[in-house]
């Protein structure tokens, strides 16, 4: 019996674009839960007077792509919410990209954008918009960085510094390289690293790569930190 290759939808990205510019991409922050188009067929009734058996019979319709949907945390004043304010009735361009990299692409107008902000719960809201036209679902496409990572801590010697990877799409899997002065630390292969005494002098940063069953070359650097002392 071969193993199941059932995944979670963690790590699922929702970008949104003019249709004028389809490449220019926005990101939507903080999506908590995905609900991709659900398409219905019509079937007409073209039963007549000499249907065999006294039965009826139905012809293929029109098919209806149905509404895409997600919830997200709502962050009042964000750059996501301003967006999905403004785009009310308007006609955008849907990524939905997957961990695995493959991406679902379909035109949608915004009809609901819908807050809730509850007493004791967090803020969220559903953002709703009708489909047009076919979705078309691609093949894996390579990692891309949409969020650059960031190093947090102090460049001194036995002071811990961690990198937030920051956002991914298609990205199932996420390596680290810290270097120091542009050069590979040997063994410094995970999200945080000590400076040791002999970094003083240097500046440090850490290179990620992206990864999924297709593509592991897409590569992003955190900003570098001041000289450790």
């Amino acid at each position: 019996m071969s193993e199941t290759q059932a995944s979670i939808g963690y790590g699922s990205v929702v970008e949104m674009a003019d249709v004028a510019t389809p490449t220019v991409r926005t990101y939507i922050g903080e999506v908590k839960s995905i609900t991709p188009p659900s398409d219905s067929t019509d079937t007409p009734d073209g039963t007549h007077m000499q249907s065999p058996n006294k039965t009826r019979e139905f012809v293929e319709g029109l098919t209806d792509p149905g509404e895409f949907s997600f919830e997200t945390n709502l962050v009042v004043g964000s750059a996501s919410d301003r967006y999905l304010m403004v785009a009310k009735g308007k006609k955008k361009i849907v990524t939905q990209t997957f961990p695995s990299g493959h991406q679902l692409i379909f035109t949608g107008i915004r009809s609901g954008y819908e807050k809730a902000v509850p007493l004791d719960d967090v803020m969220t809201a559903t953002v709703t918009m009708k489909v047009s036209g076919e979705p078309v679902l691609t093949e894996p496409t390579a990692p891309r960085n949409l969020v650059a990572p960031t190093i947090q801590g102090v460049a001194a010697v036995g002071s811990p510094l961690t990198v937030e990877p920051g956002v991914w799409a298609g990205a199932m899997d996420i390596t680290y390289q810290w270097q120091a002065d542009g050069s590979d630390i040997v063994g410094a292969t995970g999200p945080s690293f000590v400076p040791a005494v002999g970094n003083v002098g240097a500046v440090i940063t850490c290179e990620l790569t992206g990864a999924n069953d297709d593509f592991d070359t897409t590569v992003a650097t955190a900003g570098t930190t001041a000289v450790v002392a």
